[in-house]
């Protein structure tokens, strides 16, 4: 009798957990299903082809379509000698062999901007602009209200002779696989707002918000992509998981305000600093890994949408999330 029931309980369990994810992937089939249908009509426009192509005549014409990329102060003669720069020529030339053809990058961004103006509908659409930023890699993408730039000679494949004096865990990123992860990041950061606080718990909550930002603007990419990590940094991330929150939580990290936590775990880096052992096989901004799964945890056991997620309190995020790392 005992095991019939014993039995029957786990039949039940079963059903419903199936029910569940039936009625979840029902769900979000029916909101891409939507997202599908809207229309976005992105322009986006070659300018580091067309400036690989120019002629010193035509630079009065590139200065006529594209004022924000020819600051006042410096005359003609400062870009007709960029044209012939052996180093720029290079740059250039290596940007066309690499995206001669932007077409599945242009897809991937008009299903990024699809996800984009169903959540955030009255966004509007900026114009994109293909640059060279002679490998500024951290400001690869700028993106303001109307205007959203993309420098391509920093996704060149992290092997590439350009990159070959960068530390490697730069280098890694700068990868076309990248793009649209970093499109969709810039975009995150102007919707999630600042932490009101200090602690480190805030700071890896902000970092997970953006990141569930990204679950919902690119579902189209893997986790690896969203957090900028290789298929191997995220497998051990996961992996490791729950060691990683008990380290916060013996060490008592999480209302600390002390600014080294940062360095250690939440800004890119080589690998994360616990002063273990295991250091050297960590990736960098675990804290950043740790705050999207306490977000996420939140978001499955409070049914918010994404808008509303967005202005609610760390400290709220974190006691509502009952999270609990994955054993």
């Amino acid at each position: 009798m005992y095991r019939e029931l014993l039995y029957n309980a786990k039949r039940i369990f079963i059903i419903l957990i199936i029910s569940v994810c039936y009625i979840s992937c029902s769900d979000s089939d029916k909101v891409e299903k939507e997202i599908d249908t809207i229309e976005v009509d992105l322009d986006v426009a070659r300018f580091d082809r067309e400036f690989a192509k120019a002629k010193p005549l035509d630079i009065p014409v590139l200065k006529k379509a594209y004022p924000y990329l020819f600051p006042a102060q410096y005359t003609d003669s400062v870009w007709v000698a960029k044209l012939q720069d052996s180093l720029q020529v290079e740059l250039l030339s290596e940007v066309g062999a690499t995206f001669s053809d932007f077409s599945e990058e242009r897809d991937d961004l008009i299903l990024l901007f699809k996800h984009i103006k169903y959540y955030f509908p009255d966004y509007v659409l900026p114009k994109v602009v293909t640059v060279t930023s002679d490998v500024r890699y951290n400001s690869r993408i700028i993106m303001t209200d109307s205007l959203l730039l993309i420098g391509l000679d920093n996704y060149l494949g992290p092997e590439h002779k350009f990159y070959e004096n960068f530390p490697k865990y730069i280098a890694a990123g700068l990868d076309k696989q990248y793009l649209v992860s970093d499109v969709a990041n810039a975009f995150a950061k102007q919707v999630v707002p600042k932490p009101k606080d200090r602690s480190f718990l805030a700071q890896m909550v902000y970092y997970g918000k953006e990141l569930v930002a990204k679950d919902k603007l690119v579902p189209f990419i893997t986790d690896a992509q969203k957090i900028n990590y290789s298929e191997e940094q995220l497998a051990w991330a996961e992996a490791n998981e729950e060691q990683i929150w008990r380290n916060f939580i013996e060490s008592e990290y999480l209302y600390s305000t002390d600014t080294k936590l940062a360095q250690r775990f939440l800004d890119p880096a080589p690998f994360s600093k616990f002063g273990l052992e295991l250091d050297n096989a960590s990736p960098g901004r675990v804290g950043r890994f740790i705050g999207w799964q306490i977000v996420r945890a939140f978001m499955e056991k409070n049914g918010m949408t994404l808008q509303q997620m967005l202005p609610v309190s760390a400290e709220e995020i974190f006691k509502k999330s009952n999270y609990k790392p994955k054993k």
